[in-house]
């Protein structure tokens, strides 16, 4: 699987043993099957590995952990909690421009692209990298999960002074990996509506993260979207 993969170099010197694993192989041959069949997977091929090709390993300052792609048509493109310029933002999305309006005052963009998140250092990472079409979650336990934990472990010993937003129990099972004391580590319910309102909207994760990476010399997050006309993604 090593070889077919474009894994970013600094994470694969770190991170693309992994991919050479019995499990990982296993995947790589379900998802080859899945697709002889017939089956349509989320995101398309090349943008799997989209997360680690935005921030190198040295880059990554805040991570934000996901679940799994969605699943709809043209959503998906490798980053957690992301869309396509031009899709409709999905709720956990808007939640997520309502609580930055709300703590930072910064206005909701007219899109749900996240890539200038990704290039500035927010590494945006689903603990499992596809799914198929219109089937939430059918990709669970099939061997992603160990490899984002491996993504996880290494940033946790390797760096120091990150930010980890784990928001709902899938996310928050992650947080075992990480050392509470070389990093920050935020927890809340999911931005989903579904919890968002038992204690997401009003989290201040944020401003938090920025007081965090400031407390520590570093420049804050910007949190600003450009407008999508004026989107490279």
């Amino acid at each position: 699987m090593n070889d077919r993969v474009r894994l970013e170099s600094s994470w694969k010197e770190r991170i693309g043993d992994y991919l050479d694993r019995p499990e990982m192989l296993a995947l790589s041959a379900f998802l080859r099957d899945e697709k002889a069949h017939g089956k349509v997977i989320y995101p398309p091929g090349p943008d799997i590995f989209n997360a680690f090709g935005h921030t190198p390993f040295d880059a990554v300052r805040v991570v934000i952990l996901g679940q799994d792609p969605y699943h709809g048509p043209d959503q998906a493109h490798g980053l957690s909690f992301s869309v396509r310029p031009g899709v409709r933002v999905p709720p956990s999305l808007q939640n997520m421009f309502k609580e930055i309006e709300s703590c930072l005052g910064i206005p909701r963009p007219d899109h749900g692209c996240l890539t200038p998140w990704a290039d500035r250092g927010v590494l945006l990472l689903n603990a499992v990298l596809t799914v198929e079409a219109g089937q939430a979650a059918s990709h669970q336990g099939r061997g992603w999960e160990g490899f984002t934990d491996a993504a996880i472990d290494a940033l946790n010993r390797e760096r120091e002074g990150l930010v980890f937003m784990l928001w709902g129990s899938h996310a928050q099972k992650k947080g075992q990996l990480i050392d509470g004391k070389r990093h920050c580590i935020l927890r809340s319910v999911h931005p989903s509506p579904l919890s968002a309102h038992r204690g997401f909207m009003g989290c201040g994760h944020f401003a938090m993260a920025n007081a965090y990476l400031e407390s520590r010399g570093e420049a804050p997050i910007d949190w600003s979207l450009p407008p999508r006309a004026e989107l490279h993604a």
